[in-house]
């Protein structure tokens, strides 16, 4: 009776930690390498990026899995990679500690937004319509790079598709766990996974004393806040409205903004929530029950901890998976939600034009002004709809 209760509880547990890992797998295999970038941009010496990998991990997981307990509500974090891919060309002949000054700077501004309420007020305009066509069309590329993924390796992907959907069949809690071992088993069985890649070497602290630079706070620091904010935690809010948690936003922004001031002068550039990662820790397969799915935010923050203590280790292992068994999984785990989301944007007929301009938008991956097509979908959506309404 107590091993049948044990195995129960651990069946359980398994959904969530799975949907944790695979959002920290799809967020470090489809970004780290902007960080890399970013760094080397700074001029970062080798033991400076792995100061960078270990900020950045401590500071995820600590508000995954501190904001998730505290709202019992599936809150993902994540580094800007809008922000990282800025940085990789604005921080080019811009000494470290000027780089650490704007790292500061951002995340004040962060901060101070945040506690204020400013944020929450502007999000309450956005329709709950817009908000799910906008998560629509930022997953649907990930939907559609799960089929693609079949003409880079068929088998591979094939097998991965095959599981997926016979235990969506039989056993629907299990069915991405049950793909990606599967997937897993194939590429072992095929030569598909680079182990002679991993490094095992942990990562330290390295603190840099910030300096404080007018141009570079205006050059650097405003733009990544401008960004961060636009293309990380209006989407990222949106998601969290999209599957219908009610969260305050001001703390989740005033957290995030402290943690990066906390954490920048060890590499910690920006912090803020989750778009794409989080719909997989708020989708069916991490909990049938909503109010359940915190718990995968919190293995998800549990794993983001490890991957800043192991630092180049566990970037290495995740580097070392088939990038098509990611992209499939990726895609896999995120089918439910995108289904979702536009049954949600679409139901409501006199709004499902101003829907569909937001889904449209998102998903063109139009870029203006160094903005990315989240904000931008979401603004002309909101556009069209008072339009409309008019």
């Amino acid at each position: 009776m107590g091993n049948h209760g044990a195995a129960s509880g651990l069946a359980r547990h398994l959904p969530p930690l799975a949907a944790g890992f695979i959002a920290v797998l799809v967020g470090y295999t489809s970004s780290a390498a902007i960080v890399f970038q970013a760094a080397h941009a700074a001029g970062a010496t080798p033991a400076q990026l792995a100061s960078w990998l270990w900020a950045l991990g401590l500071g995820m997981g600590v508000t995954c899995i501190g904001l998730s307990l505290r709202y019992r509500t599936p809150i993902l974090t994540a580094w800007s990679t809008p922000g990282a891919a800025l940085l990789a060309t604005g921080l080019v002949g811009v000494p470290m500690e000027e780089a650490v000054g704007a790292f500061l700077f951002a995340s004040a501004l962060m901060a101070a937004l945040g506690f204020s309420g400013g944020f929450e007020r502007v999000m309450r305009h956005v329709p709950p319509s817009l908000a799910a066509a906008m998560l629509a069309g930022v997953l649907l590329r990930f939907g559609l790079g799960a089929f693609a993924a079949l003409g880079d390796d068929f088998v591979l992907v094939g097998a991965t598709i095959a599981v997926f959907f016979a235990g969506r069949r039989w056993w629907p809690r299990y069915a991405v766990p049950l793909a990606f071992v599967a997937g897993l088993a194939v590429a072992g069985a095929g030569g598909g996974i680079a182990a002679d890649g991993i490094e095992w070497r942990l990562a330290a602290p390295a603190f840099v004393t910030p300096r404080f630079s007018a141009s570079t706070l205006i050059g650097v620091g405003l733009p990544l806040f401008v960004v961060t904010l636009a293309s990380q935690n209006v989407p990222g809010l949106a998601v969290l409205r999209a599957n219908g948690y009610a969260t305050p936003a001001s703390p989740l922004l005033g957290w995030t903004g402290v943690t990066g001031l906390a954490l920048a002068p060890f590499g910690g550039f920006s912090f803020n929530l989750a778009a794409i990662t989080a719909a997989i820790c708020m989708s069916r397969d991490a909990d049938p029950d909503p109010a359940r799915r915190y718990l995968a935010s919190v293995w998800a923050g549990g794993f983001y901890l490890l991957t800043g203590i192991g630092g180049a280790t566990v970037a290495s292992l995740l580097a070392a998976f088939p990038q098509a068994l990611v992209v499939a999984i990726a895609g896999l785990a995120l089918l439910a939600t995108i289904g979702g989301s536009l049954a949600t944007a679409l139901a409501d007929e006199p709004g499902r034009d101003a829907a569909l301009v937001a889904f449209l938008v998102t998903a063109s991956g139009l870029t203006l002004f160094g903005v990315g097509s989240a904000f931008w979908g979401l603004a002309f959506g909101y556009a069209a709809s008072r339009i409309g309404r008019r």
